[in-house]
């Protein structure tokens, strides 16, 4: 990727533009899987990267030819997995593919997730050079003890010096962390998201903690040996953080994201607002438009299958599946995502861009909800109230219930 392009690129953050294309590119590899998760991730060990890139650019070209996109691409996201463990040079390669096969916008927002182990400046400077724009750090806490417990392998002093290289290096840097931890209490979480905080990061995922079936958490808490806050005080835990966010400036977005003023992440917006986008690598998900209709797109789960697949001249990709949604499936995803926003969604915007199904928007059901304080119908647009965003995914289920 050009030094000229990546300046550029630099610039890029907040807001979805319109016709949007997004690109999210898997890395599966991490040094060691964390108890919490259900990504599809794998422990890194023995990786050729040359080989990763070649298929990368397979999948790529691939893509290109059943999109046919005339848009150019406004966002790159390499997620994982661990994608700070992928050398610059490497990176660099697949943004000189995607570019290549889509034109990258001159102000393209490319995102690399990151761990704090590892971390030091002239790496951060080489991923700077290779393209990257906004770099994401996956802290998870600020506390020794329930960094242990979450299985992650660094400390807070770790934590803290490397966002503070990134802070200094990358004018767009993010922070991740995980609260309504076992035993957790509300002071306790104050006082660790005031440290987070007080790093002035200019954007913020605070994500409550889940239990996934198939994770090393799911198993001990359906063996009864590990259980989560009662909601009472999940609820203050919730409270505490939308505050706390509010008073340093960073303002909720979406319902586990902060931001300050043009520091949102503008991949997941996009994606949230129903733009297309290309996934690549193994079990990566894409939204795409094919001959005018919208296609749901997932890859190979296992790392070794699907670059196999893409070295393959007989097949040539790594795709496990390419459906056509119906259009009951595009306005599902539709709203459901639309109304992790704050700004909430659009239903003119969703009749236009999804064909809404006939009765598929119930008034009764949301002129119930309104009344409830769970939903405010403003006009065209439906908008998730705080309390709302508290039972986010039950309300969702309510409105899509026929």
């Amino acid at each position: 990727m050009s030094g000229r392009l990546g300046a550029s690129a630099a610039k890029a953050s907040g807001k979805a533009e319109p016709e949007a294309l997004g690109i999210y590119v898997h890395w599966p590899f991490c040094l060691s899987i964390c108890p919490y998760c259900d990504f599809n991730v794998h422990v890194f060990k023995n990786v050729d990267q040359d080989s990763w890139l070649k298929a990368y650019s397979a999948e790529i070209q691939h893509l290109s030819n059943l999109t046919d996109y005339k848009r150019p691409v406004t966002s790159v996201f390499f997620g994982g997995g661990t994608p700070s463990l992928v050398r610059p040079d490497i990176l660099e390669g697949v943004l000189n593919e995607i570019n290549s096969a889509w034109v990258l916008s001159p102000n393209a927002e490319i995102t690399l997730e990151a761990n704090p182990v590892g971390l030091d400046r002239p790496l951060l400077e080489d991923l700077k050079r290779a393209g990257i724009t906004r770099f994401s750090m996956g802290v998870q806490s600020l506390d020794d003890a329930a960094l242990s417990f979450l299985g992650r392998t660094h400390d807070s002093a770790d934590a803290i010096a490397a966002f503070a290289l990134a802070r200094d290096v990358f004018d767009y840097a993010s922070l991740d962390m995980i609260y309504a931890r076992p035993d957790q209490t509300v002071d306790a979480w104050k006082d660790e998201l005031a440290t987070a905080l007080a790093l002035a990061p200019n954007h913020l995922s605070a994500y409550q903690l889940t239990i996934e079936r198939g994770t090393n958490f799911g198993k001990l808490y359906h063996a009864g040996r590990l259980s989560l806050p009662e909601e009472d005080v999940q609820i203050g835990l919730y409270d505490v953080t939308q505050s706390l966010c509010h008073d340093a400036g960073l303002m909720a977005y979406e319902v586990s994201n902060h931001a300050r003023l043009g520091h949102e992440s503008r991949h997941n917006i996009q994606c949230w607002q129903g733009a297309p986008y290309i996934g690549i690598g193994p079990g990566a998900h894409g939204r795409v438009d094919i001959e005018g209709h919208r296609h749901a797109s997932i890859g190979i789960k296992h790392p070794a299958a699907w670059l196999a697949s893409t070295s393959d001249m007989s097949v040539g990709h790594g795709l496990a599946s390419l459906e056509r949604l119906s259009k009951e499936e595009v306005f599902e995803e539709r709203l459901m995502f639309g109304l992790r926003l704050v700004e909430g969604v659009s239903l003119s915007g969703i009749s236009k861009n999804a064909e809404v199904p006939d009765g598929a928007l119930d008034m009764a059901k949301i002129n119930f909800l309104v009344s409830a304080d769970l939903l405010e119908d403003r006009r065209d647009r439906l908008v998730v109230t705080r309390s709302g965003r508290l039972v986010l995914d039950r309300l969702v289920a309510e409105l899509l219930i026929a």
